[in-house]
């Protein structure tokens, strides 16, 4: 390992030999700033190293699809005023999903008809980011229009950008058509591979339902998927308005807490962040012991393979060894949950895309979700069909209301009345504990957050985490709960394709 850190910062043409930046925290990051062992400059020179030896050469991982022209110049700026006051993000690389605005890079979601996209601002979060002196490094492959294009669209997969590779096992499938042997998970399958391989600080990912829990999974890393409202969407290409967040992802809960606590500003274009006070420092929750008299249940999961629930009984006794109460619970709207067909997203992709689209330069000829169709159509640049988008342009705004409305009630009802509200409060939970990303839909659709931590490895040496989760503007105990279960296990490990 000496010779492997020697040659990492000598390539990042660092003057000290004692400190590896490759796998290191925000704060250890910090700290070897401070101690004049790093500059911002030459971390980022690391990673652009690693991204050419990575991601772009090597094994190929495709994580990445646009890297910022500035971003050395950036962090040379933030050398310059290092010395003054500032926050933990001050100077830290982090990579952006590749549907959230830049005004200064593109911003295409995976799609062909957004490639020369160029938004006329940042997100509302780019300019948060910005603000905390983090360096924008550059944006993320995704799975298209993040998986809200076609119906077999494998995770990870744009027409844009390609298949993104997962750093476990870089290999594609045998059936030849490119796709990755172990997914990369989708539709953040970009930061997760890239967060998982070292080829960024941090990165930003968003979900609807899975997206950030999935890729997080599957790459050996944290996500914190919030509760919708506590990050603003605005400059985000969307899916649906009702579940969309962005969230942190992250080698360790440390660095996603940090994260979180530079993202929760109110915004008044988003009024779902109008909500009452919620913290701006998540930090003060990384307790060791945060497991001690935690209240969690845990549904028992029918389909489990022996490897995947060998990794969640292990889970369990670690919940228990550190002073958690573990109660099996049955959240009685879940079959029902799973087989309603809802018809939400298909009505707010339309409506939420269209008043996105609009928002993009006067000039920029695709203004709504039927010009993206048509621009697919005629480019005759789609692998996988776009029969989600088709049948969303095919709804009609007006007269599909009420059954919208509709869905939209019954998830609620399912997701939260019925669902965690009624199973949390019975047992007087803390959080919920589920394996994976597979408990996903019922918080997406009820709005409510998550926390994903790596859990061990199958009997293959694919990834496997567990996942806690819990009401709405509970991600303070969330974070407790994740880092306390981090700190007794320390299952993180990086890739073998990207050391």
């Amino acid at each position: 390992m000496k010779h492997l850190l020697t040659f990492a910062l000598l390539a990042a043409g660092c003057a000290a030999a004692d400190f590896n930046p490759v796998e290191a925290t925000i704060p250890q990051i910090q700290a070897a700033v401070r101690r004049h062992q790093l500059t911002y400059e030459q971390l980022v020179r690391m990673y652009l190293r690693r991204i050419q030896e990575y991601d772009r050469a090597g094994p190929k991982l495709n994580s990445i699809r646009h890297l910022n022209p500035k971003a050395i110049a950036i962090a040379k700026e933030r050398d310059r005023h290092r010395a003054g006051r500032h926050g933990p993000l001050y100077g830290i690389p982090v990579l952006l999903k590749d549907n959230i605005d830049t005004a200064d890079e593109p911003t295409t979601a995976g799609s062909v008809a957004l490639a020369n996209s160029t938004p006329p601002r940042d997100a509302f979060i780019t300019r948060e980011l910005r603000a905390a002196g983090a360096t924008i490094i550059g944006k993320a492959n995704l799975t298209e229009f993040a998986n809200y294009l076609a119906n077999d669209m494998p995770a990870g997969y744009s027409s844009l950008g390609g298949y993104v590779l997962n750093p476990y096992n870089p290999m594609r499938a045998s059936n030849g058509d490119g796709r990755p042997a172990l997914s990369p998970g989708g539709s953040s399958a970009g930061p997760g591979a890239a967060v998982a391989a070292n080829l960024v600080t941090v990165a930003i990912g968003t979900e609807t339902s899975g997206s950030i829990l999935s890729p997080s999974n599957q790459n050996f890393i944290v996500g914190i998927k919030p509760t919708v409202g506590l990050i603003s969407r605005t400059g985000i290409i969307p899916i649906a308005a009702s579940q969309d967040t962005a969230g942190p992802m992250a080698r360790t809960v440390t660095d996603a807490a940090i994260l979180l606590g530079a993202l929760t500003a109110r915004d008044p274009q988003d009024p779902a962040t109008d909500r009452g006070e919620v913290p701006s420092d998540y930090t003060e929750f990384l307790l060791r012991d945060g497991l001690k008299d935690a209240r969690i249940g845990v549904p028992r999961w029918v389909g489990l393979k022996d490897d995947q629930k060998k990794v969640m009984d292990h889970a369990i006794a670690v919940l228990r060894a550190q002073g958690a109460e573990v109660i099996d619970v049955e959240i009685q709207s879940a079959k029902e949950l799973i087989a309603f067909r809802s018809g939400v997203l298909r009505y707010e992709f339309k409506r939420d895309l269209n008043r996105y689209l609009s928002t993009l330069r006067p000039d920029f000829p695709i203004r709504t979700l039927a010009d993206v169709i048509a621009f697919n159509k005629k480019a005759n640049a789609l692998k996988y069909g776009q029969a989600l988008a088709e049948a969303s342009e095919a709804t009609d705004l007006e007269t599909g209301k009420s059954a919208y409305l509709a869905d939209r009630a019954k998830d609620l009802r399912l997701s939260r009345d019925e669902g965690m509200d009624l199973t949390m409060r019975r047992h007087h939970l803390d959080a919920l504990l589920t394996p994976s990303f597979l408990g996903a839909p019922m918080p997406a659709k009820a709005g409510y957050p998550s926390v994903i931590v790596p859990a061990g490895s199958l009997a293959d040496g694919a990834p496997f985490g567990v996942t806690f989760t819990g009401l709405a503007w509970s991600e303070p105990t969330l974070i407790r709960l994740a880092y306390a279960f981090e700190q007794a296990t320390h299952y993180r490990r990086p890739p073998p394709s990207a050391p």
